[in-house]
């Protein structure tokens, strides 16, 4: 039986492809169909099973399209409802793959329809089982997304997580190895491990959720403390997870489509389009920019921070990429977290838009050192950083505030158009994206920190001392 980990680093999403003689199941896919089709072609195979191990809100998953395609199966677990046809399995149930089997296990927690998938092979044998987000490496799926209305609070969840793990997980043998599905990075956990997989044994030792004389009323107050609110985007992805979505290929088709720079100017210049440039920090910082554009860069978090700052999945965006074989991606990577509505790209680049004459905005830059000089000689007016309240608390540059970039909206109305602001965050590619975030809402005078705080803990620049995170959200 062949088991392959497929790892999405901008989601921080593993998905999952099993083939055994011939028959193939995918769990947990994403939107782009192509890949799993074409590694079943490779293996001579057919696509019978989609998986899903509950309705994801970080990211749009391809399992309607896959099943489309392919005429694959959608299996969830109990009591998951959608407008196309799906299965639900049930606790304890098996699904024939060639030699081998899949097992639902229910393990509501993190959702009440989250499954887990136990992988026996041709062998008999069970090495393997996908937890999806009830068990992660180091953590567990947080219990407050799925939350409806009072009918059922973040505690409840967090008490049929507790016994799912005890009665459904923990039972297995120690030497079981766990896939899951996120690592660190993903905002559906308060404090993953970078590792994608882990023996049980291991978690049992190192998990703090997995403690062998925890109580469920310790369980819960561990699992919900430190939690912070979910990025805007979650419910949408949610949503449109039960729903019958726009393809992928229609979604490719409009939205790599080249604008020459008259008409991406035009375009630029209408309220309800939103232009994101998505070049490298070092190209945007260098170049700089089409006025009003927002920069969130395709080599960082790209899709996590399209969700959490765009506010309206149905914008209109335009985009501005670092050469015209990354459009594809970039489109692609808009769609992972629902933002369909791509209507193309700066053909040329940048150097296209300058030789038409056209304005350019740029983000004024000073090195570690250089903000360091200044802070002692008190000659800044608003040094900001931006990194997660998390980060800040845990070490950061005495008399510099925190302005969160999650919620930069919420709190805009706190900015001093008229101020100078000076911001960093951990490398420099948040700071950017607030920087440029800020200029689109009239901030004239913003200069980012090259190379954040990493930096400036090399400088002289005085910190607080360093206390452990509790957690990275």
């Amino acid at each position: 039986m062949k088991v392959e980990q497929l790892f999405t680093g901008c989601l921080a999403e593993m998905a999952y492809y099993i083939e055994s003689n011939g028959e193939v199941a995918i769990v947990d896919p994403l939107r782009e169909t192509e890949p799993y089709i074409r590694m079943a072609e490779a293996d001579k195979a057919k696509i019978k099973y989609v998986f899903l191990t509950h309705f994801h809100a970080d990211f749009v998953s391809g399992q309607y399209d896959l099943a489309k395609k392919t005429g694959a199966k959608i299996v969830f677990g109990p009591g998951a409802k959608t407008q196309y046809e799906i299965y639900n399995g049930k606790d304890g149930e098996e699904f024939p793959l060639g030699g081998g089997k899949l097992t639902l296990l229910h393990t509501p927690g993190h959702t009440m329809e989250s499954a887990s998938y136990l992988i026996t092979n041709e062998e008999g044998n069970s090495p393997y089982v996908l937890t999806g987000d009830c068990l992660f490496i180091g953590d567990v799926g947080r219990p407050d997304l799925a939350t409806k209305d009072g009918s059922i609070t973040e505690v409840d969840l967090a008490g049929h997580l507790f016994d799912s793990l005890r009665n459904k997980i923990m039972t297995l043998p120690d030497d079981i190895l766990v896939y899951p599905a996120h690592g660190a990075g993903s905002s559906c956990g308060k404090n993953m491990s970078s590792e994608t997989f882990d023996t049980l044994g291991n978690q049992k030792k190192t998990n703090y959720a997995l403690r062998a004389d925890m109580t469920k009323d310790e369980f819960v107050v561990e699992v919900t403390t430190g939690l912070k609110p979910p990025p805007q985007y979650f419910p949408n992805n949610v949503r449109m997870n039960k729903t019958i979505n726009v393809s992928i290929e229609d979604i490719l088709h409009k939205g790599t489509t080249p604008l020459d720079a008259a008409t991406f100017k035009d375009l630029s210049n209408q309220k309800d389009v939103l232009v994101v440039d998505t070049r490298s920090k070092e190209l945007y910082a260098e170049e700089g920019t089409v006025p009003g554009a927002w920069y969130i860069g395709i080599d960082g978090n790209f899709a996590p921070w399209v969700g959490s700052l765009i506010k309206d999945i149905n914008q209109k965006i335009i985009f501005i990429a670092d050469s015209e074989n990354r459009v594809n991606e970039i489109v692609t990577r808009f769609s992972r977290v629902g933002y369909d509505n791509t209507l193309g790209y700066l053909e040329g680049g940048m150097s296209n838009w300058k030789s038409h004459g056209f304005e350019v905005d740029v983000i004024g830059s000073i090195s570690a050192a250089k903000f360091a000089d200044k802070l002692a000689e008190g000659s800044m007016e608003k040094p900001v950083d931006v990194r997660r309240e998390s980060e800040y608390l845990s070490e950061h540059v005495e008399g510099v505030e925190n302005f969160p970039l999650e919620s930069i909206h919420s709190n805009f109305a706190e900015i001093d158009l008229s101020k100078e602001y000076f911001l960093h965050c951990a490398s420099g590619y948040r700071s950017l994206i607030a920087a440029s975030i800020f200029k689109a809402n009239g901030v004239e005078k913003v200069t980012d920190i090259r190379g954040g705080f990493n930096d400036l803990k090399e400088t002289k620049a005085p910190l607080t001392e360093y206390v452990c995170p509790t957690t990275l959200l």
